[in-house]
């Protein structure tokens, strides 16, 4: 191979190896995280076939490092960890001391030094928050009050770890003692905290906010990786602290910005790519050989980290403020570790405290704990009922009362949409006027906690890339109404749904008319183009306008429907003649009223109650079981929960709801 090309040729293969082992894991339920480290194995130095340059890929590694270090500090919240502190603090503090204890007492039997010792008890006290976040968002957890809890208590551990990479450099510094060594880096580290916070934190977002003023998406992109990196550099290079370090203040800085969103929404494919990277670089470290050799070794320590930092954490809660349920999630998601432990590893062998043999076995117990932790979360209802049974154990644990189980667990005949946009959200207004009840699944972070916020039943997660739809009760659901943008996305979620739930009503949004049959070979039963459907509104408009005829306008309307929808068009002869009425009263007050069981012509038929010489309005149909029934015969009688369409002026609309639906509040909801 020429020189020049190793570079690229390490970069291709890795991203390569990485896509396929990341694809096979997810096929397999496993984190996408184990698919990288496979591949870094795969092109490591120790099997055969095509080997990368470890050098070179180390260095990009780096920035993996630092773009993960920005990402955690763009959504590292002071609030958020304050909400969870009485529980995550003393939580956090207590699991990662003791987990560092019995990492370095079973070192000790292995015959380690004290020090190789100490650092892989801290390597393993420390749970990977890419695999944590995965793991509550594929149980339909994240945006719990349990999860909430987790997340905070994982934040601790990634600040520990800023504070492990400070310290660790100064505990084993060439000149001086220790004490002072460390004395040193703190000062350093303080100044360099105080000069981001006093200093950066005023011009890194006035540099930002400029620079979105030149509308140039490009050059914005590029300032938000500068300042990443730049700050990064700068805080090795002057002040001695880690990269980790400077990129972490650096996104605590932007990320408190009214640009943060945007920095966040621009970083996550550098910070994703370089993450692959950086995994990919771990895997490349691991010699088989050595894991076969060690096997023994490698099962001990993996053990301590399942078992042992889950039973830690399970104790914990005798004297934690929280709920049982909380804490078995809490254990079930940190029992684990990941990229944070090897960031610490790595720091460990770069101060020759480690050896790469040590190094490996860190590495080995992390991919086997990763493998294994989706096991951990399908495990928490069988260990809640094995507690459950030890009534003393279970009312200590339960001692700080319990946790509100999330919103939409239980659910029953509701209506599950996907994606709350515009049209997501024109849904719900209109399922709420209705009192059906209604899940949002929403996988934007920001948007899913707002509108949670304002009462609506919210399950975050991406619907098409995880298991959040095994979640949201599809089988107990009315129906699933998929409204995001993107074709893909809903192709993806229809497939998914219709695999779950296949007799259940799925309405999809199509954004071609070739996707329209798509999404119909996917198991969607009704599907609308919205670009077809608004043309066709101004179509029939025009026509109307210029005098056309209403039943030719609506044989065109038609034509044009059947050719777009295809086989998945139905030509429902009542909807038809409703939607001719609709169109024909255009400008005339419609309103649909619900006829409960507090109104007086309950049990009359139509010529019985006789709205137009009572009220002045006329019924013009009824939808009754989910079916239309236009222009209803005078002795159909109303029944409740009827859905009743009427038109008139509004004074005789107010005065027909007070004979429907007496109870009701002011107002009508009126449709013209």
């Amino acid at each position: 191979m020429h020189h020049d090309l190793a570079l690229f040729a390490t970069i291709t293969m890795a991203i390569l190896t990485a896509f396929v082992g990341g694809y096979v894991a997810r096929r397999l339920g496993l984190p996408t995280l184990v698919g990288y480290l496979l591949a870094g194995l795969a092109i490591g130095p120790f099997t055969p076939g095509f080997v990368g340059d470890s050098g070179d890929i180390s260095q990009l590694a780096e920035m993996g490092v630092i773009f993960m270090m920005f990402g955690v500090g763009l959504h590292f919240s002071l609030k958020d960890l304050w909400n969870v502190r009485r529980i995550a603090i003393p939580g956090a503090v207590l699991q990662m001391v003791l987990a560092t204890l019995l990492g370095f007492g079973l070192t000790q039997l292995w015959g380690w030094s004290a020090s190789a010792g100490l650092v892989l008890g801290l390597a393993i006290s420390i749970a990977s928050t890419v695999v944590l976040l995965r793991g509550l968002e594929d149980n339909g957890l994240l945006n719990t009050a349990h999860g909430k809890v987790a997340i905070g208590w994982l934040v601790l551990e990634d600040l520990a770890t800023v504070g492990i990479l400070v310290i660790l450099p100064a505990l084993v510094g060439d000149s001086g003692n220790a004490l002072a060594n460390i004395g040193l880096a703190i000062v350093k580290t303080g100044l360099f905290v105080a000069i981001m916070l006093f200093v950066g934190a005023r011009l890194m977002p006035w540099i930002l906010t400029q620079i979105a003023r030149t509308r140039s998406r490009e050059l914005f992109i590029l300032a938000v990786i500068a300042l990443a990196l730049g700050t990064a550099f700068g805080a090795a290079e002057l002040f001695g602290v880690s990269l980790a370090l400077g990129a972490f203040l650096a996104g605590v800085v932007v990320g408190e910005s009214d640009v943060g969103h945007q920095v966040g929404a621009e970083v996550i494919p550098f910070r994703d790519i370089f993450a692959v990277l950086f995994f990919v670089s771990v895997g490349m470290l691991v010699n088989p050989a050595v894991v076969i050799a060690n096997l023994g070794h490698i099962l001990a320590l993996t053990l301590l980290i399942i078992v042992g930092k889950g039973v830690i954490t399970l104790l914990l809660s005798l004297v934690l403020p929280g709920s049982a349920r909380t804490i078995l999630v809490v254990a079930a998601g940190l029992s684990q570790i990941g990229e944070f432990s090897f960031i610490v590893g790595q720091a460990g062998v770069s101060l020759g405290i480690l050896s790469q043999d040590q190094y490996g076995l860190i590495l080995a117990g992390a991919l086997l704990s990763i493998v294994i932790n989706p096991v951990m979360f399908r495990a928490i209802p069988l260990v809640e009922g094995v507690l459950q049974k030890i009534p003393f154990l279970w009312k200590r644990m339960e001692h700080g009362g319990p946790t509100p189980e999330p919103m939409h667990e239980g659910m029953k005949a509701h209506i599950v949409i996907v994606g709350y946009g515009r049209v997501g959200m024109h849904i719900g207004r209109v399922l709420e006027h209705l009192h059906l009840p209604y899940l949002v699944v929403e996988q934007d972070a920001v948007h899913a906690a707002e509108i949670q916020k304002v009462g609506v039943t919210t399950l975050f997660g991406d619907a098409a890339n995880s298991e959040v739809l095994t979640h949201s009760g599809l089988e107990d659901a009315r129906a699933l109404v998929v409204t995001v943008p993107s074709e893909a996305t809903a192709e993806l979620v229809v497939a998914t749904a219709h695999g779950l739930a296949p007799t259940l009503p799925i309405i999809a949004r199509a954004g071609t008319e070739s996707g329209v049959q798509r999404l119909a070979g996917h198991g969607a039963r009704h599907i609308i183009h919205p670009e077809l459907e608004g043309g066709l509104e101004i179509v029939r408009h025009t026509l109307l306008t210029l005098g056309y005829p209403m039943g030719q306008i609506q044989q065109y309307v038609d034509a044009v429907r059947r050719d777009a929808y295809g086989t998945t068009f139905t030509e429902d002869g009542n909807i038809r003649v409703l939607e001719q009425l609709f169109t024909a009263v255009r400008g005339v007050e419609i309103a649909w009223m619900i006829v409960t069981r507090s109104s007086s012509i309950l049990g009359q038929s139509l010529a019985e109650a006789n709205l137009r010489a009572n009220v002045g309005a006329s019924v013009i149909a009824l939808i009754r079981d989910q079916k239309v029934i236009p222009n209803p015969k005078s002795d159909t009688k109303f029944l409740e929960n009827d859905m009743v369409g009427l038109i008139g002026d509004i004074g005789e609309l107010a005065a027909a709801e007070q004979l429907l639906n007496p109870a009701s509040h002011p107002g009508i909801g009126v449709l013209t």
